[in-house]
């Protein structure tokens, strides 16, 4: 197994600190967010933090007591290497969607482009399990790790001014869902009533970093 190289911990205000690690080969992407995602629950459990917000090959900590600031710079390295076999406390969602037609314009597009009828292009997207590397773009848009390397396509020449709220798409090696409108280059493929956002809601991500999901197709193309 490869060994992930010791993370960079910086404080980057009184109560806030930066720990990061080098980007990893494509094999051991999700092993590395997974460590990332169970060292935040860690630090949250401890009840030292007001929030942790892990993103790509990183990971903010917002402390409740500055002082206790350069303790943890120094802790955060030593629970980093006796973290990887946490579990991590995640949830599965399966995403009911609707692909083709109207919900996914661009689904013949995407099976043509890989020489696939859309019907494998579906079977293909429906059979993995995706895990949840970070939330990032948009509050709740989920950043997805386990797109089928058959289905990887370049994003569109010329991206859209209005993608739907719910929007399932295909963008370069990632697969991913649209919280809410706005613009994007994706190639929408599909569209799911799933609510990713709620401001009114206690959580309002839905989905969180470490979590797992699968899309389901309501109907057959």
């Amino acid at each position: 197994m490869n060994k992930i190289n010791t993370p960079s911990v910086t404080a980057i205000s009184t109560h806030a600190i930066f720990f990061s690690v080098e980007a990893v080969p494509q094999q051991d992407i999700l092993r590395k967010q997974k460590r990332i995602c169970a060292l935040g629950q860690y630090c949250l459990q401890s009840n030292h933090f007001i929030d942790v917000v892990p993103a790509n090959n990183n990971l903010t900590l917002y402390l409740k007591d500055p002082n206790q600031l350069n303790n943890w710079l120094v802790d955060l390295v030593k629970i980093w290497d006796d973290i990887e076999n946490v579990q991590l406390d995640s949830q599965h969602h399966q995403i009911i969607t609707h692909y083709g037609g109207e919900h996914g314009p661009d689904l013949e597009a995407v099976a043509n482009y890989h020489k696939l009828t859309p019907e494998q292009v579906i079977k293909r997207h429906t059979e993995a399990t995706y895990h949840v590397l970070f939330l990032g773009f948009q509050p709740g848009f989920a950043y997805l790790h386990g797109l089928a390397l058959t289905l990887h396509t370049p994003r569109r020449n010329e991206p859209r001014v209005r993608i739907p709220k719910g929007s399932v798409a295909i963008g370069g090696s990632q697969t991913g869902i649209y919280p809410s409108i706005s613009p994007g280059g994706w190639h929408i493929i599909g569209h799911t009533d799933f609510a990713l956002f709620d401001i009114n809601n206690p959580s309002p991500c839905a989905i969180k970093p470490g979590d797992t999901l699968e899309f389901i197709a309501k109907d057959a193309y």
